[in-house]
């Protein structure tokens, strides 16, 4: 699996198949070389981590997160439903975070969202069932397939930074919106998570101009 703190075997033969695809990849990929690859375990937890990261930076998400686990120890559904709104509005969440998060622990106590059959669903069915419940838009369900449940051919297209990297990479004239992306990204089937995660890495890159 792809998913460890390291970059493994799996990850480089998708690109390598990607750079044989695009010549844009490949002259990336060249630069750029291997991303780290995120290891974020299935379950409530990691659906916690997706909603704090919502319209907030890298950084400010992983500072919140990490007062989220200080505050909540561990990141149950039951001790979520347990903590009281001013602690974790102390913790960084916003109201409304607070209550998709709180939402979705009263789901999985009541078992209307079951994140072990999601596990078991295809990548159409998984994000239609995530979907479904308040708070998880497309993003974020894509974000919940891509690395906890780690599938090969999931394609973040309304993720700003894998927009923006797609800009510098394909030499595009504006940002390019959701459609232009899914079109764009087609030719890569089935390593679109290999492709968001390079672009993640691109984007961040020093060597990239404006990375």
């Amino acid at each position: 699996m792809w998913y460890h703190p390291k970059p493994d075997l799996s990850l480089k033969l998708a690109l390598e198949e990607l750079s044989r695809r695009d010549a844009d990849i490949a002259r990336a990929f060249a630069v750029c070389g291997l991303p780290e690859t995120r290891n974020r375990k299935p379950g409530f937890p990691g659906l916690v981590r997706i909603i704090v990261g919502q319209q907030v930076s890298a950084g400010a998400a992983r500072a919140i997160a990490g007062r989220l686990d200080a505050a909540v120890a561990p990141i149950t559904p039951a001790a979520m439903l347990k903590a009281t709104d001013a602690r974790l509005r102390k913790a960084g969440l916003s109201r409304s975070k607070i209550a998709y998060i709180k939402g979705l622990a009263r789901a999985i106590e009541t078992g209307s969202l079951d994140l072990d059959a999601i596990a078991r669903q295809d990548d159409d069915e998984a994000m239609a069932s995530l979907r479904a419940h308040k708070g998880i838009g497309r993003w974020s369900a894509e974000l919940y397939l891509l690395f906890s449940l780690r599938r090969p051919d999931v394609w973040p297209a309304g993720d700003l930074a894998v927009r923006m990297a797609l800009k510098r990479l394909k030499r595009l004239r504006v940002v390019p919106d959701e459609k232009r992306m899914d079109r764009i990204a087609e030719p890569w089937r089935p390593h679109r998570s290999a492709a968001a995660l390079f672009l993640w890495h691109y984007y961040r890159h020093p060597a990239i101009p404006g990375g």
